[in-house]
């Protein structure tokens, strides 16, 4: 399998160039290249599905990719980390990297003398990377803003700031993959509560259980985090991820099978609780939680309470395929429970007047059904827009059927039609009154308010939407 260097060589035939990357700055020259521009290294390098499995020789990667800023090697057969350090030690300018799909294991053992100042955003989906190696990561990367985690098949976070709060089975981890029997043990085990106040009656803290938890320091840095497609159904570990990134304002959990927001430690809704679903998301704008398995209203309000939550995604729940309502009462409900989200499942922003509307669409669903089943946001908004009057019902429907004048030269009839048919069954209906074939006819639409001749040329359109009404005039004649 290739290095990256002789990647590199064979994707750009590189093989002999020779790049200076020390001037003098005393003094002023002008460089012509003598290789055309695709030959040159480009700022993103792009390496792909290369079988890529080490960096190479040291001083070529340096001197040819010492100007790289983004570095795309996903799909690779990278296994070792210092194979990674030795390709970013010789980038100092990079930014972005993508190790996607490469399956890197060992410990994360950098030189003594490495330092990634400029890289800001880190791509690690599909790795199956261990927790303890995204601690050691994070540490090394001070810089870091953006982190995508992604389909690595977490079922837990094994990280925290604080000393583990397990109080639950550990769902998917097996501690003893010798013996899968269920033992007195095992169940003193699944009863852990490490960290908690007040353990059940004969539960005890076991090493096998709370070693899994690494405590480490918080990221300020951090900002974006991409978690799609692992396996999470607590909400209590994505609290894990909360401390670990206190100034996340943009998380994507969209396909993550989270069963709901509130925390296994607690169910009250007290926005001073240390253990709300939103304490740790302070700074939060942007939460994508499409495709979870979420079933209740109650975690549209625990939404509504993320501080400075703008943009929400919330598509695919099962909640909505229970909900008797159509898409739009149900973005109107939604906008409702949600004063704070200014974009709701993408698209534009949700205006001054679609929030009103759906305010008092809200009001109106909950005003005729009992007290106990109104949530607490009925009484916010009835405070602002009052008891409002049901709506009345009114049939906007066209009239079924309409009496109309038919005339064909000096005949005329009134006849009764059903303005839900076509122009085309009309027509066939009225071969027999003026004796021409409905191919060979042509139709002419005059209102009562001499408003016309308005030709009826759309064979499958219905009369309705000609806006006829009885005493209005259609006109037979013969095409020529």
């Amino acid at each position: 399998m290739p290095s990256l260097v002789e990647a590199l060589e064979q994707k750009y035939g590189l093989g002999n160039l020779d790049i200076q990357t020390d001037q003098d700055e005393s003094l002023v020259s002008i460089f012509v290249p003598k290789l055309p521009p695709r030959m040159s290294v480009p700022e993103l390098l792009v390496l792909n599905d290369c079988n890529i499995d080490k960096a190479g020789e040291s001083e070529d990667l340096r001197k040819k990719c010492s100007s790289v800023k983004e570095l795309d090697l996903a799909q690779n057969k990278l296994e070792k980390w210092s194979e990674v350090f030795g390709i970013l030690t010789n980038m100092p300018r990079v930014e972005f990297v993508n190790l996607s799909l490469n399956r890197l294991g060992g410990p994360v053992a950098p030189p003594s003398e490495f330092s990634m100042t400029r890289l800001r955003s880190l791509v690690l989906n599909n790795t199956r990377l261990e927790w303890e190696n995204v601690e050691s990561l994070l540490s090394l990367l001070p810089m870091l803003e953006e982190l995508h985690l992604s389909l690595n098949d977490y079922k837990q976070v094994l990280i925290d700031t604080i000393e583990d709060d397990f109080s639950g089975p550990l769902e998917g981890v097996h501690l003893d993959d010798e013996d899968d029997e269920t033992t007195e043990e095992d169940e003193m085990v699944n009863q852990c509560t490490c960290g908690a106040k007040d353990p059940p009656q004969g539960a005890a803290r076991t090493d096998s259980v709370c070693s899994m938890y690494k405590k480490t320091n918080a990221h300020e840095g951090v900002r974006k985090l991409h978690f799609t497609g692992n396996p999470v159904t607590q909400w209590q570990e994505i609290c894990r991820l909360g401390r670990v990134f206190p100034n996340l304002e943009s998380l994507v959990l969209a396909d993550c099978p989270i069963k709901s927001l509130e925390t296994a430690n607690t169910a009250t809704s007290d926005d001073n609780n240390c253990d709300s679903s939103h304490a740790h998301f302070q700074s939060l704008t942007f939460l994508n939680l499409s495709n979870s398995d979420i079933k209740t209203w109650d975690d549209i309000d625990r939404l509504a309470r993320f501080p400075k939550l703008k943009n929400l995604r919330v598509q695919n729940w099962p909640l909505w395929d229970k909900c008797d309502s159509t898409e739009h009462e149900r973005r109107q409900l939604l906008i409702a429970r949600l004063p704070q989200v200014q974009i709701l499942n993408g698209g534009g922003m949700v205006g001054v007047e679609e929030r009103e509307d759906a305010e008092r669409a809200f009001i109106r669903y909950y005003m005729d059904r009992p007290e106990s089943d109104r949530p607490e946001r009925y009484a916010e908004l009835v405070s602002v827009h009052g008891k409002l009057d049901p709506l009345v019902d009114i049939d906007l429907r066209p009239e079924k059927r309409v009496k109309v004048k038919f005339t064909y030269g000096d005949t005329s009839e009134i006849r009764s039609v059903d303005v839900y048919r076509t122009v085309f069954d009309l027509k066939t209906r009225l071969e027999r009154l003026a004796g021409i074939p409905a191919a060979k006819m042509r139709l002419y639409y005059v209102d009562q308010d001499m408003q016309g001749p308005e030709e009826m040329k759309y064979p499958h359109k219905q009369l309705y939407s000609y806006n006829i009404r009885s005493g209005d005039e259609i006109i037979i004649d013969r095409k020529h």
